[in-house]
């Protein structure tokens, strides 16, 4: 694929979160025109703010089930070549949500409704219609993770195995597609991420643990002794096949938030692969809570 030159329009369809503010403004520093087609349902308001202040960035407001729409307004707009930036809950496809008719029949077309089926059919339709979608880490290599200890901390002994223990089942759960997040205890699987995220699988991680704490003072009280030991470790993976146009793992600092509310004390990476916004800022998160972060 050919570098985009500089005044060339690339379309934004943009999810939730900061991701979609970070891919335009570095597409923007890449001397790019952007096209944004804005989701209600997800897209962050204050993406109207940059179209203000930049007569180079064109923002479009569009439901989540209007793809001929999108098609329509990235055609209009010239845009050859587009990228998907920030989450879109996979949760939304079971919504009040009205699907036009071309994502009504992609959807009646699909034999399962994953991630990654749902997203690589849109892609086709688009490359179909004559635009070609590209990956984002194109524009945010910077922000891919580095391989090694990240932190102040490195993983300790036990850690690392749950991280060895952790990636076998994480890989094993994303190549079916269903979540790239495990959270462990013990090398046992304390939670899977699904639908949920990346931040609310931790949660429910911590909470589960945070039962276990009230039965254990019970215990205590009762002269019982508790058994393993508690501390949770976050992996998380690419799929075995990522494709990397669509579904970038990522984390950012509110990954650490969580994981501090959790209880979580390590999170392993995959280098080369996984977006983190801000890395500073989360490395710094990270050293404060004492939690070490490794990428391999």
């Amino acid at each position: 694929m050919s570098a985009m030159g500089h005044g060339e329009k690339l379309g934004l369809i943009a999810g939730n979160g900061s991701f979609p503010f970070l891919l335009l403004d570095a597409a923007r520093a890449h001397g790019l025109v952007v096209v944004v087609a804005a989701i209600k349902e997800e897209t962050d308001p204050a993406i109207d703010m940059r179209a203000k202040a930049d007569s180079n960035v064109h923002v479009h407001w569009m439901s989540l089930g209007e793809l001929s729409r999108l098609i329509e307004t990235f055609q209009a707009e010239g845009v050859k070549r587009a990228v998907m930036a920030g989450q879109v809950k996979h949760k939304q496809i079971f919504s009040s949500i009205r699907p036009d008719w071309r994502l009504a029949k992609l959807l009646l077309n699909l034999r399962t409704r994953s991630t990654d089926m749902l997203l690589g059919a849109v892609a086709k339709v688009l490359g179909d219609e004559g635009i070609e979608l590209v990956s984002s880490t194109q524009f945010l290599e910077p922000l891919l993770a580095r391989a090694g200890v990240l932190t102040k901390r490195a993983p300790d002994e036990q850690e690392q195995k749950d991280i060895v223990y952790g990636r076998t089942v994480a890989r094993a759960i994303a190549g079916y597609d269903l979540g790239q997040t495990v959270v462990i205890a013990g090398q046992a699987c304390v939670a899977v991420e699904a639908m949920e995220g990346t931040d609310a699988t931790i949660e429910r991680a911590g909470q589960l643990f945070r039962t276990l704490d009230v039965e254990d003072a019970m215990r205590e009280e009762s002269g019982s002794d508790t058994t393993l030991r508690r501390a949770l470790t976050v992996v998380k993976v690419a799929k075995p096949n990522q494709d990397m146009r669509f579904d970038v793992p990522v984390v950012g600092v509110p990954t650490i938030g969580a994981m501090q509310r959790a209880g979580a004390t390590c999170l392993s990476l995959e280098a080369g692969r996984t977006l983190m916004f801000d890395p500073a800022a989360i490395i710094a998160a990270a050293d404060a809570a004492g939690i070490a972060i490794v990428a391999e």
